[in-house]
């Protein structure tokens, strides 16, 4: 059974700095690219950035470029998320996900996490 999980979400003031991770099981994923996806309450679900197979190709949404670095261990099978002067706009769940079906970044992906939960106090 596939699985990819996330981890490192909680409740962060705003300014600081939290670092995501997604570790994936029953299969590899590091000839793939993989991703980052946020859902804020009431709102749709928004690619915020992603990375190709070997980390060499990264791409960031706007609203998070400067802040927000992907970056990918393809020896632990892990991908992380580290988010630094987060804002209270940052609040959502976020989603890794991995093996996209077309060349878009914010397409759809074969597979993704259960999600962790971001919560930036203002």
């Amino acid at each position: 059974q596939v699985q990819l999980v996330e981890s490192g979400g909680g409740l962060v003031q705003a300014g600081g700095s939290l670092r995501l991770s997604c570790t994936a099981s029953g299969r590899t994923f590091t000839t793939v690219s993989m991703a980052w996806f946020r859902q804020a309450p009431g709102k749709e679900r928004e690619f915020v950035a992603g990375v190709n197979w070997n980390g060499g190709f990264r791409n960031y949404a706007e609203s998070v470029k400067g802040r927000f670095t992907i970056s990918r261990d393809n020896a632990k099978n892990t991908l992380y998320l580290q988010m630094d002067s987060l804002k209270p706009e940052d609040t959502a769940d976020y989603y890794c996900a991995a093996q996209p079906r077309s060349p878009r970044w914010d397409g759809e992906y074969d597979y993704w996490g259960q999600g962790t939960q971001v919560t930036v106090s203002s």
